[in-house]
């Protein structure tokens, strides 16, 4: 067989990858760090190892529209409801302040309206891959900082599309405008179209035909129909002039909507996370280490303008949005850096004749080393609390309900505190009212305090990790702390410092994994539940009741899983059984029947009757009056009106019958 074409790259690409990644990651080093530092290493202005530097990048192309297309899998339509606050306010204000003051200041240096709105565009633009991953990898996809990034890069991702529409415009002439703002709108509404369809798409046509796939029970034709979906859709998008990542995007919230969302997720990540790879490869070998030798002050300062300059006005616009200090603070620290659409749009600035090479060389040399320092900072940040404290002046500015306000307003003493309002923390506070329990709760979120505002709740904003904010909810005269974070880390902090300001105030907390539970209980924690092993011991009990073990061999074992992992202070209770689930017992049934006046019953004992020996049905139950009789005397008559059940086969049942009957 002859040669391949980039065969042999590809195996450089990879092994490189590979050795680089594991010898970054003994020293803590995040993968996507050491895939971009391969990629420069085998690039053209590395080691040179990679000719086909073209070639590779169109392999990453099918890496971003597989990640895009991954990532609408996760995003639903009714899930995207769920956060469209954060996606339309939240990316509204960071797009917008980065872009406008981003441009103020290209201006302001002498560039024309067109550049600094091309850099304002490169700067407003996050690493959707390199950042979700990051707090995939932290499990902070559900914190408040978590949501209000994912909800800016949706946003960010969807003005990809104006982007990409109005760059190449930039260097049009002042005769053309009219033309080119014409071209935008008409791109625009093709875009409106093209949504629309697809979500009338994704309602009515799409769930049909992968029900037909489904029907061939073959996992590699389900596997071709959705990347058909995942292509089909990126391609005809860039067909009517709009970007290929948001008709992938579009692909996935197509199939998120079905009951094979789970599956194709299943089936796509091995591809995703193979082309993805390559991708990250692809943007290290763009790294210039020349253009950082030849103008170290451009590429720093470029550098500061996305760690710090992008960092800040991302920080501001989640505090706009009412968000805690801590929140921002986080949420500044995972969106300061450069996009992966942003080196489309300066290919596309290029190819227009916006910006030259030279220029465009130091941004994305900045660019790339922001990329390859985020997950270091995403990992270090939660630890560092300058950031914290700089911001905190400006949470009085944001309109909730802070924890003093209950310091002043109410006295409390002997009270239970309740740090977290998620779900666990509402169903928690609902509990303690209903049982008249005094309690308070402090929330990090001012969505979740609004929410507790409204339903007469104590909730007030406070930082749990602050001492002045325990002190205003009287940790030291407190009966008891209840921990319901659901940011890891974040929960360690304020077990330390709980530990140190009243360490005779018992914490109970919950963590997700059982190997954390000893390490939280050394921090300071009296009791520490962890999610995985009462899920387990959930699951454990519902089927060994499903397979029909008996009662007592069933407490047996989860008493033995007790004993290995923690103790519970509730009752073990199983799922009750019914007649119909246990197998052996399939065949009998319950029957009721009325007892007439002029029947053999009436007046008579189930004893007298011989109805035991003569029908084979078993008495369980008498219903007289208002008054139900369990497990009746067998020497005790019937009497006429009386209801009666009992159990036998249906052919016993049907012998019994006429003896209740007046005929």
């Amino acid at each position: 067989m002859g040669h391949v074409p980039l065969l042999d790259e590809l195996a450089i690409v990879a092994a490189l990858a590979v050795f680089v990644t594991v010898v970054l990651s003994r020293l803590k080093l995040p993968t996507v760090a050491g895939l971009l530092a391969a990629g420069a290493l085998l690039g053209p202005f590395g080691l040179r190892l990679v000719s086909s530097v073209h070639s590779i990048e169109v392999l990453a192309e099918v890496g971003v529209v597989l990640l895009l297309f991954s990532i609408g899998l996760e995003f639903s339509l009714a899930r995207l409801r769920d956060i469209m606050r954060q996606v339309a306010v939240g990316g509204a204000l960071q797009v917008g302040l980065t872009t406008l003051v981003v441009t103020g200041v290209a201006v302001l240096a002498g560039q024309s309206m067109g550049k600094g709105l091309f850099y304002g565009f490169a700067f407003a633009l996050s690493s959707t891959a390199i950042v979700l991953r990051a707090l995939a990898e932290r499990r902070e996809l559900d914190a408040p900082h978590g949501k209000f990034i994912v909800g800016t890069l949706i946003f960010q991702d969807l003005c990809v599309v104006p982007m990409v529409l109005i760059v190449p415009l930039l260097s049009a002439s002042g005769a053309e405008a009219g033309a080119a703002a014409a071209s935008i709108g008409w791109a625009l509404a093709k875009a409106t179209v093209v949504v629309i369809g697809t979500i009338l798409v994704a309602r009515f046509v799409v769930p049909k035909i992968l029900g037909w796939v489904d029907a061939s029970r073959s996992r590699e034709v389900f596997l071709l129909a959705i990347l058909t979906l995942c292509i089909g859709t990126a391609w005809l998008t860039s067909m009517v002039g709009l970007s290929l990542a948001l008709g992938a995007f579009l692909g996935g919230m197509v199939v998120a909507d079905t009951e094979y969302s789970h599956r194709a997720m299943g089936d796509i990540l091995p591809l995703r996370d193979a082309f993805v790879s390559v991708f990250f490869v692809s943007l290290g070998m763009l790294f210039d280490v020349r253009v950082v030798a030849t103008e170290p002050l451009l590429v720093g300062g470029l550098l500061a303008g996305f760690l710090l300059a992008k960092g800040l006005l991302a920080t501001l616009a989640a505090m706009a949005m009412r968000f805690p200090s801590r929140v921002a603070w986080l949420a500044g620290v995972g969106l300061a850096q450069f996009g992966e659409f942003g080196f489309v749009l300066s290919r596309l600035a290029q190819t227009s004749g916006l910006v030259t090479d030279a220029e465009v060389r130091p941004l994305l040399a900045a660019g790339i080393a922001s990329m390859f320092v985020t997950p270091l900072f995403v990992r270090a940040a939660p630890h560092i609390t300058a950031g914290e404290r700089l911001l905190a002046p400006l949470e009085r500015l944001i309109g909730v309900r802070s924890i003093d306000e209950a310091d002043e307003s109410r006295k409390l003493e002997n009270h239970v505190i309740i740090i977290g309002f998620g779900v666990a923390g509402r169903l928690t506070a609902r509990t303690l009212q209903a049982a008249g329990a005094p309690f308070v709760v402090l929330e990090l979120n001012a969505d979740n305090v609004r929410k507790g505002k409204e339903l007469g709740l104590p909730v007030y904003y406070g930082d749990a990790t602050s001492e002045e904010a325990l002190g205003h909810a009287h940790l030291r005269e407190a009966r008891q702390v209840v921990l319901l974070m659901n940011d890891q880390q974040a929960a360690q902090r304020v077990v330390d410092m709980l530990r140190r300001v009243a360490p005779h105030v018992p914490v109970l907390m919950r963590t997700r994994y059982l190997a954390e539970r000893e390490g939280l209980m050394k921090m300071g924690a009296r009791d520490v539940v962890a999610e995985e092993v009462e899920g387990a011991v959930e699951v454990i009990a519902r089927l060994l009741r499903n397979i029909e073990l008996p009662r007592n061999v069933i407490e047996s074992s989860i008493q033995g899983i007790r004993a290995e992992t923690q103790t519970s202070e509730r009752k073990q209770t199983l799922p009750r059984a019914q007649l119909g689930d246990v197998k052996a017992l399939s065949e009998l049934k319950i029957e009721s029947v009325l007892v007439r006046e002029q029947s053999q019953a009436a007046g008579a004992s189930p004893v007298s009757m011989q109805l035991r020996s003569t029908t084979g049905v078993l008495v369980v139950g008498v219903r007289r009056g208002e008054q139900l009789l369990q497990n009746p005397d067998p020497q005790a008559s019937f009497e006429a009106g009386d209801i009666v059940y009992f159990v036998g086969t249906s052919s016993e049942i049907r012998a019994a019958l006429p003896l209740f009957d007046g005929a």
